[in-house]
């Protein structure tokens, strides 16, 4: 490479941890589940995952989102209890995402 080349940029593809399982994916494999400003849990549906609030990441499969709720793991990185109506929804919204 000469002298006031640039190398091509090579664009970072960027990594979250599964809460469920653990293992390390890119962004775009896993769902965001985001606990918005109101207090509410939902799964962020928005295109490039950039709901406003606390965000967690599980893969889509329901074994980790099983693991996230036996563990309460969920719990702790939303910091907020979740109700067995908010783990269905969740559950629901797995599948149709998934």
């Amino acid at each position: 490479m000469t002298k006031g080349q640039q190398q091509p940029k090579v664009k970072k593809v960027p990594q979250r941890m599964c809460v469920g399982c653990g293992q390390m994916k890119s962004k775009k494999e896993l769902l965001r589940v985001v606990r918005t400003p109101d207090g509410v849990i939902e799964l962020d549906t928005s295109p490039a995952g950039k709901k406003p609030g606390r965000g967690a990441y599980l893969c889509r499969d329901k074994e980790c989102l099983a693991k996230a709720v036996k563990a309460k793991r969920l719990e702790r990185v939303l910091e907020q209890p979740i109700s067995d109506e908010v783990w269905a929804k969740l559950e629901a919204g797995m599948v149709s995402a998934g």
